[in-house]
């Protein structure tokens, strides 16, 4: 079972050896930013929105059929949220879509 000490996580094997493992320390913990591209996630909702309706399903089809809730499918398309990659992974499965159509859209580059 992993033990933290100091910052450092340590695994100990069932001969008492200790692996340390790296971890990271309050301050870089406080150095670290939330990223959240609004744009990107924009322009995913956009194109998600576009597959669903154009494979012929509301979002509560969508929801039914993918196991993923109906609020969450609207906080996607609405983008609201940033969806995780398993998320994203079950959609196109059960759109029946190729991975690659979902993130089929231009992202508009960030200005300097």
């Amino acid at each position: 079972m992993p033990s933290k000490n100091g910052g450092a996580f340590f695994l100990r094997s069932k001969d008492y050896s200790s692996i340390k493992l790296a971890a990271i320390t309050p301050e870089q913990q406080s150095d670290r930013q939330l990223i959240f591209d609004i744009e990107g996630i924009k322009a995913f909702a956009l194109q998600l929105k576009k597959i669903r309706k154009r494979e012929g399903y509301t979002q509560s089809q969508l929801s039914f059929e993918s196991g993923i809730t109906l609020s969450q499918i609207a906080r996607i398309e609405t983008a609201r949220i940033n969806p995780t990659l398993s998320t994203v992974f079950t959609l196109a499965r059960t759109l029946n879509v190729p991975l690659s159509d979902l993130f089929n859209f231009e992202l508009v580059p960030k200005e300097k």
